[in-house]
């Protein structure tokens, strides 16, 4: 009897089930933790310990346990550094711990860009309010203040004025597990969107690259991406750039392989700034709407990279078409009665991925884990794309009460 390869996948959340389906689907026998007892990617799994995937020994048990051949953290902030812990523990295919720490940990990353000339905002790490007030006093509003290690924007505030600082600082901190804050000067960047998306290095390499723009509500909150579209807005010359930068980045920290979630941006000078680079997939579904683009499958390569197999084919020819997801979300808390969709744009949906139905409790949205559900467009022209995204309160109805 052939004895199946087991991977162990850290988190069970509906966007991390794609991970643990296509493990299943390739042969290999799925292990999955995550702290939620009622998690979903549980009846997916072969496997599943009621474990927090940030908890690195007791991730580690499991592993030693089952005699994992692999282990993934898909789309995770948190778990990607216990991954890394594992694997390298064990003698697994990874990047080196340090290197995914460093990526992981905003004050990391930003130690990291000052030490080999990257630009960055300048900043300082707190963990006490009261050192805040006595340094903030040498900075330029407005400020970002952020959790040094929170994922989907959570915790992130953007403020003013030292009145609101205070209340951010305690936001973020409540959002931090290491319990540290990071306070930056804000970037006005050059160019309506932020450049966001994945890259995906294969053999030290980034083979892959899958930027898009990021969209705003800038009504509901300003901070929290709504949504991507493709094609990424950006000049020929300024993607050179970032391709030559990211590259730099990852011959650095010797990256081996493995997909990234970027942020990027041009400030008015026409500087690059490398905001973030998650050394994990995107969330919200971002492979999925690339591999709408591209027929390239970033889910399999995640999992086959894994695992030791990196025989991948990432080559494509973009796909002449215009393509973006949106993140469906509401402005209030309350009961959902109705989802209700434009009928022209009903037309231009391919996709749906719904997280709640109608009696569920709903939340204001102001973090990615409030989003009610994805949707996935095909346009025909940009301006329609561009317009449709800008616009998502003029055809989706959010009815909640």
């Amino acid at each position: 009897m052939i004895k199946l390869k087991k991977i162990l996948l850290l988190g069970g959340s509906t966007q991390q089930i794609p991970a643990i389906e296509y493990a299943n689907k390739a042969g290999y026998y799925t292990v999955l933790c995550d702290y939620l007892p009622d998690n979903p990617g549980q009846k997916y799994a072969n496997k599943f310990y009621c474990v927090s995937t940030t908890d690195k020994e007791a991730v580690l048990e499991v592993a030693e346990k089952e005699k994992i051949d692999g282990i993934v953290a898909y789309a995770s902030d948190p778990a990607a550094p216990t991954a890394a812990y594992v694997a390298e523990k064990l003698g697994l295919p990874s990047n080196s711990y340090k290197a995914v720490e460093t990526l992981g940990f905003k004050d990391k990353f930003r130690e990291f860009l000052k030490e080999n000339r990257f630009n960055y905002p300048k900043m300082e790490v707190f963990e006490d309010f009261n050192d805040v007030k006595k340094t903030v006093e040498n900075f330029k509003f407005p400020l970002m203040v952020k959790p040094v290690d929170s994922s989907g924007s959570k915790g992130v505030n953007k403020i003013e004025s030292s009145n609101d600082l205070e209340t951010a600082f305690k936001s973020a901190l409540e959002q931090s597990r290491n319990k540290k804050v990071i306070i930056e000067e804000y970037i006005v960047k050059d160019h309506k969107y932020l450049i966001g998306g994945d890259c995906f290095v294969l053999n030290g390499k980034v083979e892959f690259w899958g930027l898009l723009n990021c969209h705003r509500n800038m009504n509901v909150n300003p901070l929290v991406p709504v949504g991507k579209s493709y094609p990424v807005e950006i000049s020929e010359d300024r993607f050179l750039l970032i391709k030559k930068e990211i590259q730099r980045i990852v011959d650095l920290l010797d990256i081996k392989f493995g997909g990234f979630n970027l942020e990027i941006m041009f400030d008015k000078k026409g500087d690059l700034y490398i905001i973030e680079m998650g050394p994990r997939n995107g969330g919200n579904m971002i492979p999925d709407l690339l591999n709408m683009i591209t027929g390239v499958d970033l889910i399999a390569a995640t999992v086959e990279a894994a695992m030791g197999n990196f025989d991948i084919d990432l080559s494509y020819s973009a796909n002449e078409a215009y393509f973006s997801s949106f993140n469906i979300h509401t402005g209030k808390n309350g009961i959902l009665k109705d989802i209700i969709f434009d009928e022209k744009i009903e037309k231009k949906i391919i996709k749906k991925v719904m997280y709640k139905k109608q009696g569920d409790t709903v939340q204001y949205f102001d973090g990615a884990n409030k989003a009610l559900g994805i949707v996935f467009f095909k346009f025909d022209s940009m301006e329609e794309m561009l317009n449709t995204m800008d616009n998502s309160d003029k055809w989706i109805k959010i009815v909640v009460e």
